[in-house]
Order: C-alpha cells, then sequence, then structure tokens
C-alpha cells in the first residue's frame, strides 16, 4: 500500500508506484492519489501512464479511471516492441515517458513507442530538456534510450509527437558524479510554434548576453520557429551545461501570454547559472527523475545535487518501500549529496 499524499502528494507517487511495480514484479495499491492536489485523483496524462504500463507489462488493474483516489496495479511479464500511446490531451508526453523508460529498459526486447500529446506543458519537463539532459543521464546507468520529436504540443490542444526507443539492459549500472567538472560550453534549443519566428531568436539572444555577461563564453543556442497546422501556440527555451562529466546541468523556461520573449530566455539563463553556482554535478530536476536508477542499480551510486526537492525525498522514500535500496543524505554549503546502494533488481527476460 502506497500513500499517494506522503509528502510532495502529486502525480510523481503515482507514476513512481506504477513503474516500480512494473520493473520489481510486486503489485501495489495507491490510495489517496494526488491527495495534496486541489484537484485530486487520477487526470489524463497519469491515466495514460497507467495505461501505457498496464500494456507494457500485461498488468490486471482496477480503478484507472478519471478522478479515481484509488489504484491497484498488478503486473506480470514485461513485453517491448512497438506501440502508440495517444493522451487525447495536452497532458505531457514526457511524464508519460518517464513512467514507462523503467519497465522498457527491463523487458524482453527492444521498443519503440510513440506517444501524442503535450510536448512542452507546464509543470513537466518540456521535450528539449527530456532528450538532451535527462536521456544522457540514464545512459550512464546502462540505459540506451533516444526521444525523437516529431510535431510540438502545446496547451489547450495538445497534439505534439514523441519517438521514444529504450533497449533491454540486463541490470543498472551504478553511477558516482558529485562534483561537476568545468564548464566547456553551454548547448540550447530556443523555440516558437504557431508565433512570428523571431519570439525564438529573442529568447536564444537574451539567454545568450546573460550567460556572457556571467563568463560563459561558449554559448550556441539554436532557434527554431515552426508551424503546426491545428496547433496551439506557445514558445520554450531549455539550455544545458556541457562539462564533460556524467551529467549535463539543464535549465529551462516557458512562454506565456503574459511573458516577453526576453524574459522567457532570461529566466532559463538565470536558472542555469544557479544551478551551475553550486558546483554540483546535478541540477535539482534531474536529481528527482534519476533516484528510480540509483535505486534499481547493481552497486553505490552517489550524486551532488544542487539543491534536494521534496519530489526527490518523495521518490527516495518510495523506492525503499519497492527495492529496499539504502539511501544517504549529506549537505555542503547550501548543495546536498545523495548516495544509494542500489537493489541490483536484474532483468528477468534476458
Amino acid at each position: 500500500m502506497v500513500d499517494g499524499a506522503y509528502g510532495e502528494g502529486g502525480g510523481q507517487i503515482l507514476r513512481g508506484a506504477v513503474a516500480l511495480s512494473c520493473v520489481t514484479g510486486k503489485s501495489v495499491t495507491v490510495f489517496n492519489i494526488r491527495g495534496r492536489r486541489p484537484k485530486p485523483g487520477i487526470q489524463p496524462q497519469h491515466l495514460m501512464g497507467i495505461e501505457a504500463a498496464a500494456a507494457i507489462s500485461g498488468a490486471e488493474v482496477e480503478g484507472a479511471e478519471i478522478e479515481s483516489l484509488d489504484l491497484t496495479f498488478r503486473p506480470r511479464e514485461l513485453r517491448g516492441g512497438g506501440r502508440t500511446f495517444d493522451i487525447k490531451t495536452a497532458g505531457s508526453v514526457t511524464l508519460v515517458a518517464q513512467t514507462i523508460i523503467p519497465p522498457l529498459a527491463f523487458a524482453d526486447r527492444p521498443s519503440e513507442v510513440r506517444i501524442i500529446g503535450g510536448t512542452d506543458v507546464p509543470w513537466s519537463p518540456p521535450a528539449d530538456y527530456f532528450r538532451h539532459v535527462f536521456i544522457p543521464a540514464i545512459r550512464a546507468f546502462g540505459v540506451d534510450a533516444s526521444m525523437e520529436v516529431k510535431r510540438r504540443g502545446h496547451y489547450p490542444r495538445g497534439g505534439g509527437e514523441v519517438v521514444l526507443r529504450v533497449s533491454p539492459v540486463r541490470a543498472l549500472s551504478p553511477v558516482r558524479s558529485i562534483e561537476r567538472a568545468m564548464v566547456q560550453a553551454v548547448r540550447g534549443v530556443s523555440f516558437c510554434t504557431n508565433l512570428p519566428s523571431h519570439v525564438a531568436s529573442r529568447q536564444a539572444a537574451s539567454a545568450e548576453r546573460i550567460l556572457k555577461a556571467g563568463g560563459y563564453a561558449n554559448v550556441r543556442i539554436a532557434s527554431e520557429a515552426l508551424s503546426e497546422a491545428g496547433g496551439s501556440p506557445g514558445s520554450g527555451i531549455t539550455l544545458w551545461a556541457e562539462t564533460g562529466g556524467t551529467f549535463r546541468v539543464g535549465a529551462d523556461a516557458m512562454g506565456a501570454r503574459e511573458k516577453r520573449a526576453e524574459e522567457v530566455g532570461a529566466e532559463a539563463a538565470n536558472k542555469l547559472i544557479g544551478e551551475l553556482q553550486s558546483g554540483m554535478a546535478c541540477d535539482r530536476h534531474l536529481a528527482d527523475m534519476i533516484i528510480i536508477y540509483m535505486a534499481l542499480a547493481e552497486g553505490n551510486s552517489e550524486v551532488g545535487v544542487s539543491s534536494l526537492t521534496m519530489h526527490a525525498r518523495t521518490m527516495i522514500w518510495l523506492t525503499k518501500l519497492f527495492t529496499g535500496a539504502q539511501w544517504a543524505e549529506g549537505a555542503t554549503a547550501g548543495a546536498a549529496t545523495i548516495a544509494a546502494k542500489g537493489a541490483g533488481v536484474r532483468n528477468r527476460s534476458l
């Protein structure tokens, strides 16, 4: 039994519980789903994550419906292959991908999964952060994965499309990366969809000015102006620092009707500078997302984090319940380290 209102009390507990259930083969009941949110219960993007994980694992599921507060998930065998999952709203494609990558990594064959929904929407990792920061990070654990953006999708219509490819692994490798190496370059993607092309270039120029003023000379940000028939307008920018170390340090910002393009670029640049000032290898959002991999890995992992969020603490708690992974935390000059003795979960199909 997992209390869905524990800690940050959001959808991450549900996604993490379903993913861990698939990988470990342990059935789970989650109650009080999203109990700390103004609109509790399962929402469309959560439902698609559950349905996708169920399809991959052949699970028996009870309570998988919109606004349900309780879910029981009983997985069977993990099966890879080709699939399509359509959220049918602007629900986040990256949060669905986040749910299914661990099961796909422990499946019996390579997978190619098409996910349709929102690629760049509030309260979720943008597609560019996912493919340029998160996916390179999990490759360090041995996960062979990639994501291709076929079409951008924004609130309220969604309609974006990504293709996720994941190959199976026998077991995950531990990772140790505490302090980041020197920044060699800053790269990024600034885009706008169904908006004047200068929006993307102004976002990029603003970010570049601030980064160079902050002492980062090697900065290159690509600008993309897209036109998607029938799609909602939107814009955003994702930046990442290349250090030559294990992880990239990332930050992003999303456009909004009340925000000038220059503000969007400045927001992302200032976030990145703040993350880099910690001197740690991992930004706070990436730490949230790799905890499950640290818990499943075979051996001892340790990473340095700019700061430890409530999301991260919640995932540490959740992985203890499923795997018995042992965790330790440390603090230094406002930053943090997290260490895990992983459970060494093995792929039952390989």
